[in-house]
């Protein structure tokens, strides 16, 4: 290893200024391979920059929730479960009627899931707005379009 080479780390002041905000489509795109790129740009993987303790993420648009496709039978059999605390509190809702009611929570879940279980994960899940057409009120952010 040559002594003269040093690893530069991003300190939170750095990351800030490097923000930028990214558009992903779901139309047509199957949930978990989706959710893991955004993942990846939320947590900040993307960038040769990237540093494990700091939040050098980018913010991620998602439009047309509501049209993410799922494969085999997960239409039919994936529940989403939650629970209240209380005794008897567990809730189940199925895929369908949280697609019809909810598209944008499918993402979120999904994309929650592969992100870090810590404060610095909570941070970086921030950054992810959904919206379940195609209509977004993210105008004023200057959206870089991705395509998967």
């Amino acid at each position: 290893m040559n002594p003269k080479k040093k690893t530069t780390l991003l300190t939170k002041e750095q990351a800030k200024s490097n923000l930028k905000w990214y558009l992903f489509d779901a139309n047509g795109k199957t949930l978990g391979r989706f959710a893991q790129e955004v993942a990846k740009v939320l947590i900040g993987k993307h960038k040769p920059s990237y540093t494990p303790n700091v939040d050098c993420g980018d913010g991620v648009v998602v439009i047309n929730a509501e049209k993410i496709k799922v494969t085999g039978a997960k239409e039919a059999q994936k529940i989403y479960r939650s629970y209240t605390g209380y005794p008897g509190g567990m809730k189940e809702v199925s895929y369908r009627e949280m697609m019809q009611k909810h598209p944008e929570r499918i993402i979120f879940h999904a994309v929650s899931g592969m992100m870090p279980k810590s404060r610095l994960g909570k941070q970086q899940l921030v950054k992810l707005r959904i919206f379940a057409t195609e209509n977004h009120s993210m105008q004023a952010q200057k959206l870089i379009k991705v395509e998967i």
